[in-house]
């Protein structure tokens, strides 16, 4: 029988997915940093993972199964921890009589069948699948893996030769000692580990924050915080050291705040982390934005609004100049819609330029601008540069200041298309924040073409909501109408949403379109209630009707609603 890297050759040549002389570079490849050859030529890019699976279903003549449309027996995952899971990147199947079954990316790597074969005492039989589905399926169905390997981390931490800060002990750790152990391997792993399981658990940000007696890691999942498993004390200063150095930022400065971004590639994806480090006196805090391209949606039909919603919008995005503005607090998904808006407008015959602060996403054909006032480059210097470049449509990041609101309004009205996001809680409420920015109220009548108010809402489980009536006289107090049909739906927790009763998030809107009466109103500078009031008798739904409809649908509980938006 011929060694198990001649039979992966013969398949591959066979085959015809590889050449010999990209066989022979993937072979060098593999001389110089190690690793599995199958491995090697995928990363190479030489041969698509599924082509290579494939062909080693059918020169070893073993099945082939997708793991997204088979039944794992609960029996089987006991057989094998989750820690020699990972390790070797199998997963069970099913257990009969004597015989295990399991699927594994690499069917070749007979050492790991020695292994199992001697941990378990089952006959194992090898099934091929693609080395993804078994990371999902063990992420899936060892939903706890991480806290345990990130505490077998520390231990081998605390039995290494890594001792650089004992609580009992009170020594700091000199900054030179610091850079050289947030580049050590448990240290690595722990914070590679940590940004996965954001990554796994759909995270918008990830905050490390150092307490009295220990240090406090909390995932933002769904725009609600949520703690993770406590870490002691002595990993914070190695954590932050270890974000710096990815960050490329100054281990050495720990008296003022540090700004800065890295990317990783995560679960075959590239992801974009934006790192903001504040002093704390308890040590420094760490904010880590996460941004995951992959998971972004810069679509205006697929942003999660009600239909009304998106016709008003597309309407607003087909006007030759104007200004859209685009409001709600911070983390409502302000910036993906002015995003998908860009793009919605995006064709070759237009000179499209962002200015913002930082550049979130990086969008293809679009020139993007970065503000940086530590040299002087504010918005409203680099507005004045961008209108000397002749820009069709222009996205300010976020209107601040007098100064901002008045390039941006005169640019408006001088046959520009703007979008901006204004930080207030209602459509209407833009208006009266312009008029106390000073700006006059004719120059809004004559610039605003809309106002978009937004949240983002908690999408309910699908696998595990259930349903109940609301009783009457609940109804009457949250003034919902009895008429509606009374079934509503509440979260109960699963282990496809990690026991939460959600998964994922939509948008909420209400778009204000200035008629006459409402520019009337403007031109009297009267009171936000007055203009929401008017608004509403001409059509416009608020963002607590819109979000009620979509508890009316059970897509949203009714907790969700009350916790989001206002009465």
């Amino acid at each position: 029988m011929l060694p198990l890297k001649e039979r992966l050759t013969e398949i591959l040549i066979k085959n015809k997915l590889i050449t010999p002389q990209q066989l022979e570079q993937a072979l060098e490849t593999q001389r110089g940093k190690g690793g599995r050859l199958s491995s090697v030529i995928v990363e190479s890019g030489f041969v698509k993972e599924s082509d290579l699976v494939s062909a080693l279903s059918e020169g070893l003549n073993l099945p082939l199964i997708d793991l997204k449309r088979i039944k794992i027996e609960a029996a089987a995952l006991n057989v094998i921890p989750a820690k020699i899971c990972r390790r070797y990147q199998v997963i069970p199947i099913s257990q009969m009589g004597n015989t295990l079954t399991i699927a594994m990316a690499d069917p070749l790597n007979i050492f790991c069948l020695d292994v199992l074969h001697h941990l378990t005492g089952f006959k194992i039989n090898p099934i091929i699948s693609i080395a993804e589905q078994i990371t999902e399926a063990i992420d899936q169905f060892y939903p706890d893996t991480t806290s345990g390997i990130i505490k077998e981390l520390l231990q081998e931490i605390s039995e290494s030769k890594i001792e650089l800060i004992q609580e009992e002990k009170k020594v700091q750790p000199t900054d030179r000692e610091l850079g050289h152990a947030s580049r050590q391997g448990p240290v690595i792993r722990i914070t590679n580990l940590i940004l996965e399981d954001a990554i796994k658990k759909k995270a918008s940000d990830v905050l490390i924050e150092p307490l009295a007696e220990s240090l406090r890691i909390r995932f933002r999942i769904d725009g609600i915080l949520r703690e993770q498993e406590p870490s002691p004390k002595s990993m914070h200063p190695l954590l932050v050291s270890r974000i710096k150095v990815l960050s490329e930022l100054d281990i050495a400065e720990h008296r003022l705040p540090q700004d800065g971004r890295f990317k990783a590639r995560i679960q075959d994806r590239n992801i974009d982390f934006r790192v903001s480090i504040l002093p704390s006196i308890l040590g420094e805090k760490v904010a880590v934005r996460v941004l995951d391209k992959t998971t972004a949606t810069l679509d205006v039909d697929k942003l999660g609004f009600d239909q009304a919603s998106i016709s008003k919008i597309k309407k607003a995005a087909g006007f030759p100049h104007g200004m859209i503005l685009v409001c709600g607090p911070t983390g409502s998904g302000k910036t993906t819609t002015l995003y998908s808006i860009l793009k919605f407008v995006d064709i070759p015959q237009k000179n499209i330029v962002t200015v913002e602060d930082p550049v979130e996403f990086q969008l293809e054909g679009i020139n993007q601008v970065s503000i940086k006032p530590d040299i002087g480059l504010s918005f409203p210097f680099a507005l004045r540069s961008i209108l000397r470049q002749d820009p069709n449509v222009i996205m300010i990041g976020e209107i601040r200041d007098f100064e901002t609101v008045d390039i941006a309004i005169k640019s408006a009205l001088t046959g520009h298309l703007v979008l901006s996001t204004l930080h207030t809680t209602t459509a209407s409420g833009s208006i009266v924040r312009l008029i106390n920015m000073g700006v006059e109220p004719y120059l809004i009548t004559s610039s605003l073409i809309c106002v978009l108010a937004q949240r983002l809402v908690r999408r309910l489980c699908p696998k595990c909501k259930e349903g109940y009536k609301l009783p009457e006289d609940v109804a009457k107090n949250l003034q919902i109408p009895i008429t509606v049909p009374p079934l509503f739906y509440r979260p109960k927790g699963c282990r496809h949403c990690f026991n939460t009763g959600y998964s994922g998030r939509m948008g909420i809107a209400e778009v204000l379109f200035p008629s006459a009466n409402i520019k009337d109103l403007i031109l009297s500078q009267a009171q936000e209630h007055q203009i929401e009031q008017t608004a509403c008798n001409e059509g416009m739904k608020t963002l607590r009707q819109n979000a009620l409809n979509l508890a009316y649908e059970g897509l949203i509980s009714l907790e969700e609603v009350l916790r989001v938006t206002s009465a």
